[in-house]
């Protein structure tokens, strides 16, 4: 062998020199004194295994498993357009009961308690109390000529940057222009039970003439503003409540009260002491608010009613849309106790959302989940037809709802882009779509000025407003 290298050699001495200083300590007898203590104690422990986890290890294991897997035939049932909403009939059970309801104020709110927003709302009651007078002595009852008949240039029609503001926090339900033509106010409400005014000419510095409300528990689900008293704003909720604001009171009257979510409501004008909402699954009932009690109850559809509408110049003749798939047509001069019959009735492939007669009552105009706008008319509204348009709004918008402007000509409906398409009922097609730099949400639900042609406000799920004018 070649001679070990230096650095070998003293490899080797520094391992000799270690082993050395191991066997002056003593520390391979140690170890191996230690290794033989675990053994000793490894020998003598004992692994009894208890009888309750030798019963419990005998306890047989369902495995859960697919009727694919199982050779059964699939269920087609699947979830109904109100899969959401309780059973209709159950055992000593009312329909449609909100599970885990916050506790109801069954007594008036004041509109100091119910506010929410910081600034003072002095200016906004003085407002809507000085017209509403004002009206009663120049128009005598306040709202005679309800709405103006007149057909708009829809090219005029423009949103201004001040005619967008953010109104209550989250989704809008339901939106109303106040029918005065001595002031520009929206009212909406959303889905936390707000209720929200916007008074567009507001000249007060330190706000933007924006107030909120919190008077209900649950979503808003329609506004009502009587033409012959201003000062008077009916709002209803899922929750079952209707309350009745007067602005002159300063007070959120609750008007009625019921266990069942109350998902539509409409005022005949002719008949400002009663009140027409869909209640629970399905049923119509008139309210007397003189009496305080119900002066008429009609179950008209299997599932709950989207909207309440009445001819204007027929007011016996309703309109119901339902998310049973329904649009009926119905004459109260009729309606009996037993199960009445519809005059007219329209199956669509899924769920209504609204039905609304144009101002002349000639037309209807519906809005359904299966991408249809319909439009019918006719003597006993025969001649239909249906016009494709995307209602398929998911889950975090509100669902589309059309509605007529100031003639029977077009319907407004929202855009998924963003914008307003409008349908002509004489072309039986789309012919344009208003859109806006400014408008930066889809708009969903909307209410036609019916005193001012052309002014169309619209709301979204942000909360925001949008207003367009000629």
């Amino acid at each position: 062998m070649k001679k070990a290298t230096e650095y070998e050699q003293k490899r080797l001495e520094n391992i000799k020199r270690n082993e050395q200083l191991l066997a002056s300590l003593n520390i391979k007898s140690k170890l191996s004194d230690l290794s033989a203590s675990k053994r000793q104690r490894a020998e003598t422990k004992s692994y009894k295994v208890s009888p309750a986890k030798k019963v419990k290890s005998e306890t047989p294991i369902v495995i859960r498993r697919s009727l694919r897997t199982q050779g059964k035939a699939p269920d087609l049932a699947g979830l109904k357009d109100d899969f959401s909403e309780t059973p209709k009939k159950l055992s000593n059970l009312k329909s449609h009961v909100i599970p885990n309801k916050s506790p109801r104020e069954l007594i008036p709110i004041s509109m100091r308690d119910a506010k929410t927003s910081s600034e003072s709302d002095e200016a906004l009651v003085s407002k809507i109390s000085s017209v509403c007078k004002e009206s009663r002595l120049k128009d005598g009852d306040c709202g005679k000529k309800y709405r103006v008949t007149a057909s708009v240039d829809l090219d005029s029609m423009k949103l201004a940057p001040e005619n967008v503001a953010r109104v209550v926090p989250n989704r809008i339900l339901s939106v109303k222009l106040f029918p005065s033509t001595y002031m520009n106010i929206v009212v909406v409400g959303n889905k936390f039970g707000d209720v929200g005014f916007w008074n567009v000419d507001s000249e007060d510095k330190d706000g933007d003439g924006i107030y909120m409300y919190h008077p209900h528990p649950a979503p808003v689900s329609a506004i009502v503003i009587q033409p012959f008293s201003l000062n008077k704003i009916i709002t209803s909720c899922y929750d079952g409540q209707v309350r009745s604001l007067d602005i002159e009171k300063e007070m959120f009257d609750l008007a009625y009260s019921s266990e069942h979510a109350i998902f539509s409501m409409f005022q005949r004008l002719d008949d400002v002491n009663s009140l027409f909402f869909g209640e629970g699954h399905g049923v119509v009932r008139c309210w007397d608010e003189r009496s305080g009690k119900t002066s008429f109850s009609w179950e008209l559809h299997e599932t709950r009613i989207n909207t309440i509408d009445f001819n204007p110049e027929n007011v016996n003749m309703m309109a119901t849309s339902s998310t049973d798939r329904t649009v009926c047509i119905w004459d109260l001069r009729k309606l009996g106790k037993s199960k009445p019959n519809s005059l007219k009735m329209v199956t669509c492939e899924r769920a209504v959302q609204s039905a609304y007669f144009s101002p002349s009552g000639s037309h209807l105009a519906t809005t359904s989940l299966d991408d249809k706008i319909g439009v019918l008319s006719g003597a006993n509204y025969d001649d239909e037809f249906m016009i494709n348009h995307n209602n398929q709004t998911g889950r975090w918008l509100s669902t589309f709802k059309g509605v007529w402007g100031w003639d029977d000509s077009h319907i407004y409906v929202g855009n998924m882009r963003r914008g307003v398409d409008i349908i002509s009922a004489e072309e039986r097609r789309l012919v344009t779509t208003l859109d806006s730099p400014h408008m930066t949400a889809i708009p969903c639900r909307f209410d036609a000025h019916p005193l001012k042609p052309g002014m169309l406000a619209g709301a979204t799920s942000g909360g925001q407003v949008y207003i367009w004018s000629t």
